[in-house]
C-alpha cells in the first residue's frame, strides 16, 4: 500500500498511549489501532483533524505517500 501511517512514531514522540489518544479523539481503541498499524481502509477528515489536534501535528506528520516502486526499492 503506498500510504504509510506514521501515527505510532508521532504518538511515541508525544509519549501518549493508544487508549489515551482514543479517549481524547473519541474513537475506539480498535479503530485507532487499525489506523496506527496501517490496516484501516479509510479515515474521516474529522477523525484526522481530532488526532492532529490531540497530537499538535499536521496530517503529513502522520500520513506519507510513497510510489509502489519506492516501496519495492526500500525493501
Amino acid at each position: 500500500m503506498p500510504i504509510i501511517v506514521r501515527l505510532d512514531r508521532v504518538m511515541a514522540d508525544r509519549k501518549i498511549m493508544l487508549k489515551d489518544l482514543a479517549d481524547e479523539v473519541g474513537i475506539s481503541n480498535v479503530n485507532l489501532s487499525k489506523l496506527k498499524t496501517g490496516k484501516a481502509v479509510a479515515v474521516r477528515f474529522s477523525t484526522l483533524e481530532a488526532i492532529c489536534e490531540a497530537l499538535d501535528c499536521q496530517p503529513g506528520d502522520i500520513l506519507e505517500y510513497k510510489k509502489e516502486e519506492e516501496l519495492v526499492n526500500d525493501s
